[in-house]
């Protein structure tokens, strides 16, 4: 089972020259990009840790990907996502997303079931890698 995050998250892993192409698209749309780590890939945990700062000015996606070369060779073990950003509507909006590295072992999560008031039934997801503690994670 993978984590389905992202837009390409159903496809088969996207290589280096496919993620140079999609930063590609997303510069010469003057969309900044930028990158962000994590080991714990809770649907809820939409704030990753950010690799640097947002990625501004650059033409050419060389840049971008000598950044994730250091952040896979950083954290070699997380899950590792590009984001691009639109600001044309005066805020900060996400135009793009999907994950550039993934763990080699991906221990998923458990569905958890409750029973409310008036038996309604109340879901959680549980995230088996949360646990292990930070940074011993997915093999660590």
């Amino acid at each position: 089972m993978y984590l389905r995050q992202g837009t390409f998250s159903y496809l088969p892993e996207l290589s280096d020259a496919e993620i140079a192409a999609q930063v590609r698209y997303a510069l010469l749309n003057n969309w900044p990009v930028s990158i962000e780590y994590t080991d714990d890939p809770h649907p809820r945990n939409a704030y990753w840790e950010m690799w640097g700062l947002p990625l501004f000015d650059l033409d050419e996606p060389d840049g971008v990907l000598a950044e994730i070369d250091a952040c896979r060779k950083t954290f070699p073990r997380h899950y590792i996502r590009l984001l691009a950003y639109d600001a044309r509507y005066g805020r900060q909006t996400t135009a793009l997303s999907f994950l550039v590295q993934r763990p080699a072992d991906e221990p998923g999560f458990l569905l958890t079931r409750n029973e409310g008031p008036d038996r309604r039934q109340i879901y959680g997801l549980h995230s088996y890698a949360t646990n292990d503690r930070p940074g011993t994670r997915y093999g660590g």
